[in-house]
This record gives C-alpha cells, structure tokens and sequence, in this order.
C-alpha cells in the first residue's frame, strides 16, 4: 500500500466516524507536506489528499 493509499484511508475513515477535527486535519497537513517533500507522494496526490480535508 502506497503512502497516498494511507492517507487516504485514514482521512475517509476520520470522515465516516465523524472524527474529521481541525487537529486531526492540521497535524496531517503537516504530515503530507513532509510526504511531498520526500517524494513519498505527488503533488498531484497531495492536492487530493487536501481537498479531501476540506
């Protein structure tokens, strides 16, 4: 499983328990910009991942 698909997951499972809190969003904000900068995931990805945190 890719970093992309972890994230992912994790984010819909926040969103289905109704557990999405602006911590939870700010500390994988931060989390994903290190992922980016790391080439662990595209910036493509990261902007995926980002929308779904809205």
């Amino acid at each position: 499983m890719t970093t992309y698909e972890m994230l992912r997951k994790s984010i819909e499972a926040k969103k289905k328990r109704g557990a999405l809190s602006s911590d939870y969003i700010e500390s994988t904000k931060a989390k994903m910009d290190v992922f980016l900068m790391n080439d662990r995931i595209t910036q493509e990805e990261y902007n995926l991942l980002v929308s779904e945190l809205q």
